[in-house]
């Protein structure tokens, strides 16, 4: 649905109780899809339509950019949003409904159709369209934590800096010519570019890391992973009201690449140069970065703040969904 950028948030939402089931006052559904959507997901579409319409009222609106889906999100009149996409669209949906005071009301479900689609990796959500669709009128509303920065910006799956910031601006000139392969194309370009950042990283108030020694990635889990799957935050719960830290001072030529090897399956937390947190306030700054949150690329910037607001939203996930099992609450770095 394209780049939405943050703007100032207006105050704390609330959520729902976790795993409740999916209300019966919502009068229909209105299935947000992308207008300049290929052959194949527009196949897609019309099979997961087809099993929405069998349980619902659909209404459809293809969307080409924020500005369509802020128009179609202000005129919801009591149907519930159906994102047809990735953790970009999640984010856009978010985005405006965090910004009109609607997100901690508003029951979202999600048919994956993007690159990556690591939020539904997650929460279990079938990468399959016609299984997603039946887990939209099947499922349970889930509250999810959200995480807010001091743009007024959110995040719903991760946030990162460094090389894999850099590995995604690479891949955008790379997604149209090789699609999912994208990632993997910018992250070999990035890997062997930059010599690392220099930043300060606390959480909750506590260093993680300073400009004396560079970093090669700082990132910040609610979900799981990022990538398609690369398992930047492997423990991350997006129910528990924390934020998954991960700093890596993997820098040197061989520590990058045991650093990249690892990640894919969420090992890489286990080096000696990766420090990892738990936390309800980050912060960096130092030399300019640019961030990637949700799939969507920001920056330059010198500094930036995000915290952590849980139960802030509500998605429909499967009855048997790892996130309705989520942690409790512990404190930064248990």
């Amino acid at each position: 649905m394209g780049q939405v950028n943050g703007s100032p948030v207006s105050g704390p939402v609330g959520g729902l109780a976790a795993g409740a089931p999916a209300p019966e006052g919502h009068t229909g559904l209105l299935a947000l899809t992308n207008a300049s959507a290929g052959t194949a997901d527009d196949q897609a579409v019309r099979a997961a339509l087809a099993v929405l319409r069998s349980g619902a009222d659909v209404d459809v609106v293809a969307t080409e950019g924020p500005r369509d889906c802020a128009d179609a999100l202000h005129r919801l009149d009591g149907r519930r949003p159906v994102i047809f996409g990735g953790d970009g669209s999640v984010h856009i949906v978010a985005q405006v409904l965090h910004e009109s005071g609607q997100l901690d009301r508003t029951a979202v479900g999600l048919v994956p159709l993007g690159t990556g689609n690591d939020l539904a990796r997650t929460t279990g959500i079938p990468l399959d369209p016609v299984d997603a669709a039946h887990v939209v009128l099947d499922g349970v509303e889930r509250a999810m934590e959200l995480l807010v920065d001091d743009a007024g910006g959110v995040v719903i799956n991760a946030v990162h800096l460094g090389a894999g910031a850099e590995a995604a601006r690479a891949a955008q000139a790379w997604k149209p010519r090789v699609g999912k392969a994208a990632y993997a194309v910018g992250a070999l370009s990035a890997g062997v570019r930059h010599p690392g950042w220099r930043v300060w990283v606390e959480a909750d108030g506590r260093g993680l890391a300073d400009p004396r020694q560079r970093v090669l990635m700082v990132g910040l889990g609610v979900g799981r992973s990022i990538g398609g799957g690369a398992e930047l935050a492997p423990d991350a719960s997006p129910t528990d009201g924390l934020v998954d830290v991960i700093v890596s001072e993997a820098t040197g030529p061989l520590a990058r690449l045991g650093y990249a090897v690892r990640l894919r399956g969420g090992r890489h937390v286990q080096r000696p140069d990766v420090r990892a947190t738990r936390a309800r306030e980050v912060a960096v700054q130092g030399q300019p970065f640019f961030c990637n949150a949700d799939g969507e690329v920001v920056g330059p910037l010198r500094a930036r703040t995000w915290s952590v607001q849980p139960a802030a939203w509500r998605l429909i996930v499967p009855r048997t969904s790892p996130a309705v099992a989520g942690r409790s609450v512990t404190a930064s770095g248990e």
